[in-house]
């Protein structure tokens, strides 16, 4: 099953959405909003709530991909986000994930007996490249013990 597959499989709100996962990566993961008139806001392009859920969806795949091996010793969990939105979205909308942080410094810290915590950024852009949001999810790995 792939990253996106699974997300789309556990996280019900990504379905609803039809999320496009078209790359997830440890180092990066880009998801794709289709443009979809029952996710409007009142100007006509993706409602705000739309572009967070596609952002933190894009997050999570990078999260998944990069710390998918840690799983059966600790849960991923979103400690915090904030996003900023920069210009209008029309049409069709893509938010692209990077990690923060060293995965090998994510994971030392997890094998430390500590809870790490690392920001995953995202930018979303409209089909001609402008950037209209970014985003900063910061997640935990939290150990099962």
């Amino acid at each position: 099953m792939s990253v996106g597959e699974m997300l789309t499989a556990t996280v019900p709100m990504a379905r609803t959405l039809n999320l496009e996962f078209l790359e997830t990566t440890p180092e990066r993961a880009v998801v794709r909003l289709p443009d979809q008139a029952d996710y409007h806001n009142h100007v006509g392009g993706p409602h705000a709530g739309a572009m967070f859920t596609l952002a933190e969806s894009a997050s999570g795949a990078i999260v998944i991909a990069a710390f998918g091996d840690q799983m059966h010793r600790a849960v991923p969990l979103a400690v915090k986000a904030e996003i900023g939105y920069k210009k209008l979205a029309k049409g069709v909308v893509t938010a692209t994930a990077t990690l923060g942080r060293p995965i090998a410094e994510v994971v030392a810290e997890l094998d430390a007996g500590q809870r790490p915590e690392f920001p995953v950024h995202i930018e979303i852009q409209r089909a001609d490249d402008a950037v209209t949001g970014e985003m900063t999810v910061v997640w935990t790995l939290r150990p099962n013990s």
